[in-house]
């Protein structure tokens, strides 16, 4: 494993299509609830949580997880 690749997202999309589909809708729904009023929670968490879904979302649109990659896990299969 190169830490290099990690910072660059050049290692091999690492995410299949269903963990994919799933990392997509929940990261949005994370992102953009709190600010709809569906939920009511304080601004700071909904800061946090609003970060954390745009991460996560952005771990399913290119296919790439950090994560699985430091821990040499793959859900796309070969």
């Amino acid at each position: 494993m190169k830490i290099s690749k990690l910072f660059t997202y050049s290692f091999d999309p690492n995410v299949g299509p269903i963990d994919r589909v799933f990392r997509i809708i929940s990261g949005a729904a994370l992102a953009v609830l709190p600010w709809i009023g569906v939920i009511a929670v304080p601004q700071v968490a909904a800061i946090v949580m609003t970060v954390f879904g745009a991460a996560w979302f952005m771990t399913g649109a290119v296919s790439r997880c950090g994560m699985y990659y430091m821990l040499g896990l793959s859900s796309k299969k070969v």
